[in-house]
């Protein structure tokens, strides 16, 4: 984890195979099962156009309902089992890159963070997901 050139960069390897990886998150029957940072939330909703110029939106909420927030974006570039680039709704981009390995799948996130948060709850809080989603993969 690291941040370099405005950007934060998170990783996860996750032992399974780059096809598995791949449908587990951009299936969002598959979104809905890992995309929230702690237990006390979840992901309700969830669709994906997964194509350049196709649209992604999750709904994140609190389980007790007391906060919830659509997560958006529009794909700019796909290269299946390999690379999504997505801007946010607020302007801001992201890269996800799945690099195949032997039985396990190294995913990296990099993205543009937003001025509201500090660095570091973002960091914590995208790597909190992507660790919900290490997990499901796993699992699944």
């Amino acid at each position: 984890m690291n941040t370099s050139d405005n950007k934060i960069t998170i990783q996860a390897t996750v032992l399974a195979n780059n096809e598995k990886v791949w449908e587990c998150y951009t299936s969002p029957n598959h979104i809905t099962g890992w995309n929230f940072a702690h237990d006390s939330w979840h992901c309700p909703a969830a669709s994906n156009d997964l194509r350049p110029g196709g649209k992604y939106s999750a709904r994140m909420e609190a389980k007790d309902g007391s906060f919830g927030f659509e997560f958006e974006a529009i794909y700019n570039e796909i290269v299946p089992l390999k690379k999504i680039v997505y801007t946010m709704t607020d302007g801001r981009q992201a890269t996800v890159l799945f690099d195949a390995g032997d039985n396990l799948t190294e995913v990296t996130v990099v993205f543009a963070p937003e001025t509201q948060n500090s660095i570091d709850l973002q960091r914590d809080g995208w790597q909190a997901i992507l660790n919900n989603f290490k997990q499901y993969a796993e699992k699944y």
